[in-house]
């Protein structure tokens, strides 16, 4: 499965692939996803309509409280806003691949480290597992307002 970079093509699979797991990503319009992606700074899409991982830098215009909690403290970084697997393509490795081609691009473009936030309630642990296999460290912890939410912050240095 190859890894390549997002073309217009892929919005109305992109968009509804995030749509199907809108509980950990959060529900976007239509009209708000294409705003998502085209501020980021890293987009890619795994074929066959598998997968998509979004990035920004410490730079971008992003609104979310998890990104503006790593601005706070952090000066070089890769943010990653979302990453999703369709449930057909699962088990397969993709999202290893991508975040190796974040990594790879991160590592060609300077940055010193890839950050995220993953859910602790509700709980998800194949996603702790995961990131933990690639270097994630906890770097800090949040409840999130007024939607029963709360996250672990990871970061991997590189």
């Amino acid at each position: 499965m190859s890894i390549r970079s997002f073309i217009a093509d892929d919005l109305s699979w992109t968009h509804a692939l995030n749509e199907e797991h809108a509980i950990e990503l959060s529900s976007l319009t239509r009209g708000g996803f294409t705003g998502l992606i085209d501020k980021a700074t890293y987009v890619r899409v795994a074929e066959k309509e598998a997968g998509l991982l979004i990035a920004y830098d410490q730079d971008g215009e992003n609104s979310s409280i998890n990104f503006k909690w790593f601005c706070a403290d952090y000066q070089n970084f890769l943010y990653v806003d979302r990453i999703v697997i369709s449930k057909a393509a699962r088990g397969l490795g993709i999202a290893r691949k991508l975040y190796s081609d974040l990594f790879n691009f991160a590592k060609e473009n300077g940055y010193e480290r890839i950050v995220c936030e993953v859910n602790s309630a509700p709980p998800n642990p194949a996603s702790d597992a995961f990131h933990a296999s690639l270097g994630f460290q906890i770097v800090g912890e949040a409840e999130l307002e007024g939607n029963g939410k709360s996250v672990r912050y990871m970061e991997k240095v590189l």
